[in-house]
């Protein structure tokens, strides 16, 4: 360790001996605070006063010629004469000592460790004989003071044992040394009882002998790191090798399956082209025999429409033969006698068909025989002659 920084610790060691000679010597100033004082109360005046004291404080209450105390234990209130009783009050709660003790271990490097203790009264009978509880402020201060320097004493004996590496690494051996001794001062005759002791941490004075403590453990985490980067690394480039050979097979596979499609496709291509042949031959070869039935068909209509020509050709001269049949027959049956009797039959319609005639004429309709055709005809003419 470097000079600067072995004065360094003296000084600190210095300090705090002196601060410790002025806690033991000498009181705490009259108005400094109390931390662990015991809120007890008095009520009455002159020799007729009662002391309430709190459920968890211890009190012992003392009378003057009396060699026992007239009450002692806990949460007791009492009444209280000024003039010949005295009485003391002591914190029943669990007390924690807080202390950082500056130790030279094996290989001569100041380590500073910190711990803390905590602590009960278990019998305030012996208690009160054994300890000093008498600061009304402070009851616990110089018991505590005490029992910090027996917990320093007994965690500078065992570091001084142990290396820096040991004192770092396993608190244990020093809980277990700083334990067995406060037990046996505390509780072999003290009254005490002693609850948990813990290491809180152990920290080495050198800063430059702290590096170098740190270095191997950096340096080893370094390499671990370096080594894991390393294997990650490879473990990278293998994935990256076999998802390389992967996508490699991937895309052979792939160029095989689009080969084998490509072949399929041109072989249903070749296929489709023989198909449509055939569908073309077959489409030509329907073509022309829709051409030769329709050639059929035209010369059949051609020879149907010839032969209802002729048909109709005929039927029209046989009709024309029966209309000049009939047309003689009825010339034949034109006798003079149905003439006159047709038109005799119509004269009425013809006369009504006829206008009215302002004045009446006489007409005499004769010179002729009405009998015959040429009679009738006669009378008619000289009818519309004498109506006009």
């Amino acid at each position: 360790m470097a000079s600067s920084e072995s004065n360094a610790y003296l000084d600190r060691v210095v300090k705090q001996q002196a601060a410790l000679e002025v806690d033991l010597g000498a009181a705490k100033a009259p108005d400094a605070p109390a931390a662990n004082a015991v809120n007890v109360r008095i009520k009455g005046f002159g020799r007729w006063r009662t002391v309430l004291v709190p459920p968890n404080a211890f009190v012992v209450h003392t009378r003057r010629g009396r060699r026992e105390p007239v009450h002692m234990g806990l949460g007791i209130s009492f009444r209280f004469n000024p003039y010949r009783d005295s009485f003391l009050v002591v914190p029943g709660t669990m007390q924690t000592i807080l202390l950082s003790a500056y130790c030279i271990c094996q290989e001569l490097q100041g380590v500073v460790v910190q711990a803390y203790v905590q602590w009960i009264v278990e019998d305030i009978a012996v208690a009160y004989r054994k300890l000093d509880f008498g600061d009304r402020k402070d009851p616990m201060r110089l018991v505590n003071i005490q029992l910090r320097e027996q917990a320093e004493a007994a965690i500078k004996d065992k570091v001084a044992t142990m290396s820096v590496h040991e004192v770092l690494s396993d608190k244990q051996p020093i809980i277990e040394e700083l334990t067995a001794r406060l037990r046996d001062v505390a509780e072999g005759g003290l009254g005490l009882r002693i609850v948990t002791v813990q290491i809180k941490e152990a920290i080495v004075s050198s800063t430059r002998l702290w590096e170098n403590l740190q270095k191997p453990y950096r340096a080893e985490q370094n390499q671990i790191a370096r080594l894991a980067e390393l294997a990650a690394e490879e473990v990278i480039s293998v994935r990256q090798s076999q998802n390389n050979l992967r996508q490699g097979e991937r895309a052979e596979e792939d160029a095989r399956k689009l080969a084998k499609q490509r072949d399929e496709t041109q072989v249903h291509a070749h296929k489709l082209e023989q198909e449509r042949h055939e569908q073309e031959v077959a489409i030509g070869r329907l073509r022309l025999e829709l051409e030769h039935l329709m050639q059929q068909l035209k010369l059949d209509f051609e020879l149907a429409m010839a032969t209802a020509r002729a048909e109709n050709s005929h039927a029209v001269k046989l009709l024309e033969i029966e209309r000049a049949k009939l047309r003689q027959d009825i010339n034949n049956n034109q006798t003079p006698e149905a003439i006159q009797a047709r038109m005799i039959a119509a004269l009425p319609d013809v006369v009504s068909r006829l206008p009215k005639p302002a004045e009446v004429r006489s007409v005499n309709l004769g010179g002729g025989d009405p009998t015959s055709l040429g009679g009738v005809i006669a009378y008619v003419r000289e009818a519309i002659k004498a109506l006009s």
